[in-house]
C-alpha cells in the first residue's frame, strides 16, 4: 500500500480525487497537488510534508492563500495486520476562518476521499495479485495501461 501512496507519478492512472501530485514525500518538503472533488472545479495546493514514516504514515498541511484562513491537515495512516494485510485510514482536519462557510465543498471533499479509498484498495489488491503471480518488474505500470 505504501508503494501505491508514494508513487505520485501514477496517481492520474488510478486516483479519481487527487488527480495530480508531484514532489518528494520527505519531511519539510512541499508537494504540488491537484484535487478534483465530485461536481466541483479542480483545486491546486502546495502542502508541506509534516511526517513521512514508510509503511506507517504520510501527513501534510496545506493552506488556502494564507495560513489561518482555510488550513487542511491530511494524514494517510497504515497499520500492518496479520497475513500481510494492511489497514488504511485517512483523515483531514480543517481549521481557519473560512471553514464555517465551506459546508458543500467539505461534503464534496468527503465524497472524493471515499472514491480515493475505493480506488486505492483496488490498486493495492491489483499489485498484490500481480506480485503473487510472479509478474516481475513493474507490473502496476503494465496492468494500469491494459486494464
Amino acid at each position: 500500500m505504501w508503494r501505491v501512496l508514494t508513487d505520485f507519478a501514477a496517481y492520474p492512472e488510478w486516483n479519481p480525487f487527487i488527480v495530480r501530485i508531484e514532489g518528494d514525500p520527505t519531511i519539510g518538503q512541499t508537494l504540488d497537488l491537484t484535487i478534483q472533488p465530485p461536481g466541483r472545479r479542480a483545486m491546486s495546493f502546495r502542502p508541506k510534508v509534516l511526517r513521512c514514516e514508510p509503511d506507517r504514515e504520510l501527513r501534510w498541511l496545506g493552506h488556502f492563500l494564507v495560513p489561518g484562513l482555510f488550513d487542511g491537515e491530511h494524514a494517510h495512516l497504515l497499520e500492518g495486520l496479520e497475513a500481510g494485510r494492511t489497514r488504511y485510514r485517512q483523515s483531514e482536519a480543517f481549521r481557519g476562518l473560512l471553514v464555517p462557510l465551506t459546508g458543500s465543498l467539505l461534503a464534496a471533499t468527503q465524497q472524493g476521499f471515499d472514491a480515493m479509498n475505493t480506488a486505492l484498495k483496488a490498486r493495492a489488491e491489483m499489485l498484490a495479485k500481480a506480485a503473487a503471480s510472479g509478474d516481475a518488474g513493474e507490473p502496476w505500470r503494465r496492468l494500469a495501461r491494459t486494464g
